[in-house]
């Protein structure tokens, strides 16, 4: 009877255990087939909005081919914030109920994504910040470029063409920041006025786009034009999409002919911009090697290995791992070399009919 009754114990728990999962076989935070089988993990990836047409158009596909081509049977659940902090947190707590190995987390949010650091770490599911760093301590991992570079490089080409225009000094200049909750964007402009506020020109005034939106961009620069009309001589943009804002304010004021205006990421709108002179340079970034970076680390991590960087970057006092890469200015003068030579774009990405001529005239077929 004792026998019986201690079979019958064995067969139960074998069914609890079929039902949910015991300890051995069970990934944190998930369903345990990515923890006992690295070679068919799930990587989650969270960006954070589709303003900026490289998320989709470069980012989330270098990584997405990064991944297979390593991992065949490795699958990515992906989520775009659009911009939404809140919508960034409820996306990366599904990701997690799914099973997620690891997640890769491009934040919307650098303070408010310190929860969803905490709570991926809690369920023994390690975070990689991807593109901005976010301040806390239990990050695995961090790739992005060199963010104070990025607006250095920007401010830098900004004064050299008000220099070679012959623009006086004390002449004046408009600031379109980035995101005030986006760390890299406090990176930039700092980094941005470290030059300016020592170049001889004026900061007329200055704004932080919420965001990152061209609209509210636009709206800003097109009152600042009738407060301040020709006094305006150069726009520092951190970025194309903000760029292109900027230029649509000033092209619907009747400022002509536009000021040199800055941007960053060298997006196919603004490559096609700085060839017909509309905007005068932005900044290549290797983001499809940063993409695979992350790929590689995420996968590192997945089999319970720890990724090396090259690097660290402190959060919140704690070295992370990091990569941090070279971005490069863009101007006519190497944009052929910079954006499509390397195969960043295509030529016939960007000799669209409309600026046929351009390409033409500075060798790009």
């Amino acid at each position: 009877m004792k026998a019986l009754r201690a079979g019958a114990l064995l067969v139960a728990i074998a069914c609890v255990c079929a039902l949910v999962g015991c300890a051995n076989g069970v990934a944190p935070g998930g369903t345990g087939q990515s923890a006992s089988d690295p070679a068919h993990a799930q990587i989650g990836l969270l960006l954070p909005d589709s303003t900026n047409t490289r998320y989709e158009s470069a980012d989330r596909p270098a990584f997405e081919a990064r991944i297979h081509a390593r991992c065949p049977g490795c699958t990515v659940a992906y989520q775009n914030a659009s911009a939404d902090a809140a919508r960034q947190q409820q996306q990366a707590e599904s990701l997690l109920a799914q099973g997620v190995s690891v997640l890769v987390l491009d934040a919307v949010d650098g303070e408010a994504a310190a929860s969803i650091v905490n709570e991926s770490v809690s369920k023994g599911v390690p975070v990689i910040a991807y593109d901005r760093m976010i301040d806390d301590p239990n990050l695995s991992f961090f790739v992005s470029a060199d963010n104070r570079r990025v607006g250095s490089l920007q401010a830098k080409a900004l004064v050299n063409r008000l220099q070679q225009l012959g623009a006086p000094a004390g002449s004046g200049i408009l600031m379109v920041n980035g995101s005030p909750t986006d760390n890299n964007a406090h990176l930039y402009k700092k980094a941005a006025h470290s030059v300016l506020d020592r170049s001889g020109y004026k900061v007329l005034a200055e704004y932080d786009a919420p965001d990152w939106a061209g609209a509210e961009a636009q709206s800003w620069v097109a009152g600042q034009i009738t407060h301040f009309g020709s006094e305006i001589k150069g726009v520092y943009a951190a970025n194309d999409g903000l760029a292109q804002g900027v230029i649509a304010a000033l092209q619907a004021g009747g400022v002509d002919p536009v000021p040199p205006v800055t941007g960053q990421d060298a997006e196919v709108a603004a490559v096609q911009r700085i060839l017909a002179g509309t905007q005068y340079m932005t900044v290549y970034k290797p983001i499809r090697r940063q993409a695979q970076i992350a790929a590689d680390a995420a996968l590192k991590l997945a089999k319970g290995a720890s990724p090396h960087g090259t690097s660290t970057t402190k959060a919140t006092g704690h070295p992370v791992p990091s990569v941090i890469l070279t971005p490069v200015s863009v101007t006519v003068q190497n944009v052929k070399r910079v954006v499509i030579d390397s195969g960043f774009h295509t030529a016939a990405q960007i000799c669209t009919p409309p600026y046929a001529s351009y390409c033409k005239e500075y060798g790009i077929t």
